[in-house]
């Protein structure tokens, strides 16, 4: 059966979304979420691991046996994610510091290892990649709106630092929205994570079922 690059597509950045439907990696997504900038940054990262990842597990799927598989994934992940730590303390060191142990840690993250099991071991490589690269953009936009929520009610402001952190280039998104000292200070704590995450997940569920429902209404027009 030839393979959907366009279900492929969907389901990484909504239908299977790694964070808003599969609840996977809420590690960093609780953790480094306190602004768009950090969520941006961090969820970069994951893609690049897990395009590689897929790209590298797909190629060598036929030499890869059953009883040696996980701790396979596990070293070709932890090799990608010291690429990643490498590149980024060189060339993007200021949100290299910011992110911390949280980019040694996607080696443990869920994710990846999941896509890896699910699609990456079973498929070709050229959808292999794709998958892996749209998980990634899917976990990346999820980081990113879970982060521009809780800094715009918590800080008032959107993707502030985004020079520092991620270079010069991106100074064009920093946008101050609210007044300064007018922020919610919980949003950007520990428990405003989880409330953003929350409400997020609400807003997508009510969205596919409102999808959902014109499906329905549709073929039944059609009939």
């Amino acid at each position: 059966m030839a393979t959907s690059y366009t279900r492929i597509m969907k389901d990484g950045l909504w239908d299977n979304n790694g964070v808003f439907a599969m609840l996977l990696g809420m590690c960093p997504t609780m953790a480094m979420t306190t602004s768009a900038t950090n969520g941006f940054g961090m969820g970069l990262a994951t893609l690049v691991v897990m395009a590689a990842s897929n790209f590298l597990v797909a190629a060598f799927r036929n030499y890869i046996t059953t009883e040696v598989r996980i701790p396979v994934y596990i070293l070709i992940v932890a090799a990608m994610v010291t690429l990643v730590d490498l590149t980024m303390n060189a060339w993007m060191h200021e949100l290299y510091k910011v992110l911390g142990l949280f980019i040694p840690l996607i080696v443990s993250n869920c994710l990846p290892l999941a896509r890896l099991e699910a699609f990456a071991a079973k498929e070709p490589v050229l959808p292999s990649f794709m998958d892996g690269l749209f998980m990634g953009i899917g976990f990346t936009l999820a980081l990113t709106v879970i982060g521009a929520c809780r800094e715009i009610v918590g800080s008032g402001t959107l993707f502030w630092d985004a020079h520092l952190l991620l270079g010069p280039a991106f100074q064009f998104l920093e946008t101050r929205i609210l007044p300064p000292d007018t922020g919610i200070l919980v949003a950007i704590l520990p428990p405003g994570g989880f409330l953003a995450t929350g409400l997020l997940l609400v807003v997508k569920r009510m969205l596919d079922l409102k999808a959902g429902k014109q499906i329905v209404m549709a073929g039944a027009h059609a009939v």
